[in-house]
């Protein structure tokens, strides 16, 4: 008899892949999940509200949350906050470069970096707007990719232009995972418990691509933050 199938990327989830708790608890969120201050500013594309896509995404979120492990093991964000990002800006704890613009000090208050980036973004190009779809289903949320390789090379565009307007490149910056977020991880899981999330997460990814082939989503918007439950739109940029 075979052993219930796992997929590589979702047996990295287990305790059996990881000795160290996940990156971000204790600095982004609590070990009861509860989400800390992280104020920063970014790029992001927001789900259009009423949409058929938010509804789709929001039925798939629900299925993660239903999961028997979800509570203990996962601390997720409100529904409201949920976008793709289109380029990371600058936050509290990174504040070196490649990751904070060489021209402003690393001292610089998170208010006056997003008063500092206010100024330059207001001359930002008007580029092609993009269609995303979605490629798979995590326990961590969507992962994502153009609808078209045009869409993807227009996307890259976006990321080259605000990378030119941000001062840095991240080190992934040509092979950034585009995503939406649904949770981040308290603990790893238990090997035993993956194969029903596996099944789960494969029916989402199905039903994902029936009902929402294409991912309605705002254009891409520069927004504040003062944790990861909120992005406030400040400069919304029109497509072509």
């Amino acid at each position: 008899m075979h052993a219930p199938y796992v997929s590589p990327k979702l047996a990295t989830f287990s305790t059996a892949y990881n000795d160290a708790p996940p990156r971000d608890l204790g600095k982004r969120y609590s070990e009861e999940g509860e989400f800390l201050p992280e104020p920063g500013n970014t790029v992001v594309c927001h789900l259009i509200e009423g949409s058929k896509t938010q509804n789709a995404i929001i039925k798939a979120r629900q299925r993660l949350i239903d999961m028997p492990e979800a509570t203990t093991h996962l601390a997720f964000t409100p529904i409201s906050s949920l976008h793709m990002t289109v380029f990371q800006g600058i936050i509290e704890y990174r504040r070196k470069w490649p990751y904070w613009p060489k021209e402003m000090s690393e001292s610089s208050s998170i208010a006056e970096m997003t008063s500092f980036y206010l100024d330059r973004l207001h001359g930002f190009p008007k580029l092609p707007a993009f269609e995303m779809q979605v490629t798979s289903v995590t326990p961590y949320g969507l992962g994502m990719t153009g609808a078209t390789p045009e869409d993807n090379r227009v996307v890259a565009e976006w990321r080259d232009a605000f990378a030119d307007a941000f001062g840095y490149r991240h080190p992934n910056h040509e092979i950034y995972e585009f995503h939406i977020t649904f949770a981040y991880g308290r603990r790893w899981f238990e090997p035993e418990c993956l194969p029903a999330w596996q099944l789960m997460l494969d029916d989402c990814l199905r039903e994902l691509r029936s009902e929402a082939p294409v991912i309605e989503m705002r254009p891409p918007a520069f927004c504040e933050f003062r944790d990861m439950k909120h992005f406030e739109e400040l400069i919304v940029f029109e497509a072509l």
